[in-house]
């Protein structure tokens, strides 16, 4: 069983599928200057409800790109549920090798998947800079470190994070400011990790003789043992509104 399966069953009872809330991800679209007629581009777009949620508070149009065919499949019926399907479009495949036509969105979103790209958040900016026209925005959700004096047993796991200075740094690099910042509590962080272990436990239990259910208990117990022993203390996330230099 690999990552992206254990990911179909631990994320059964979540929408969004990074550490925010709803009016998280609107006040982000806000911000980004999301309005009727708007286009939006979703990198990684998961369950689709980032584009849910900005579609019925702002009106605009979207394309979301992901490589899960159960994810993109729960991300269809959403949209033709919420009476949405003819404004958001789910295409399933590799968000990192999309072929859109440049400087055409108003904002491109990637909420925590900017490690579909080799190089991480530095080549995510410099590919969703192609996206947008010079007037549009990026809204980046990215972790990082929340203190400096992280235990090497755990940051060595963890190469591709880094302190959130240098995703200041990285982002000018690539031509943008910081407009705003809307960062994770820990109450987001508690309540995303426990509905991915409720998952994780719903599943064990339906599937009592499943072949795979071991492999499925150790990355429970990994999870776990990590969040509580590191993550929780260590790790942050935020979703970061980008504009162009001026």
């Amino acid at each position: 069983m690999d990552f992206l399966d254990l990911k179909d069953i631990s994320e059964r009872y979540l929408e969004l599928v990074n550490p925010s809330t709803p009016e998280k991800v609107v006040t982000a679209g806000r911000i980004a200057g999301m309005k009727p007629g708007g286009r939006v581009i979703d990198f990684g777009s998961g369950f689709g409800e980032a584009l849910a949620l900005w579609a019925e508070h702002f009106g605009i149009a979207g394309v979301g790109i992901d490589i899960r065919p159960k994810a993109c499949e729960r991300a269809r019926k959403k949209m033709a549920e919420r009476g949405l399907a003819e404004r958001v479009q789910i295409i399933c495949g590799n968000a990192a090798e999309y072929a859109f036509e440049p400087h055409t969105f108003d904002v491109a979103a990637c909420i925590g998947a900017t490690f579909i790209w080799r190089g991480g958040f530095h080549e995510a900016l410099g590919r969703m800079k192609e996206a947008i026209h010079p007037a549009g925005r990026l809204v980046v959700g990215e972790p990082y470190w929340r203190k400096s004096s992280v235990p090497p047993d755990y940051s060595r796991g963890e190469m591709a994070v880094r302190a959130e200075a240098e995703l200041l740094g990285i982002a000018r690099e690539n031509g943008f400011d910081f407009e705003y910042v809307v960062r994770a509590s820990q109450d987001d962080w508690d309540r995303y990790e426990s509905e991915n272990w409720r998952g994780l436990l719903q599943w064990l239990e339906e599937n009592p003789g499943h072949p795979d259910r071991d492999e499925v208990i150790k990355h429970l117990r990994h999870s776990q043992n990590e969040y509580t022993r590191f993550g929780r203390e260590y790790f942050g996330w935020a979703m970061y509104v980008l504009r162009l230099n001026t």
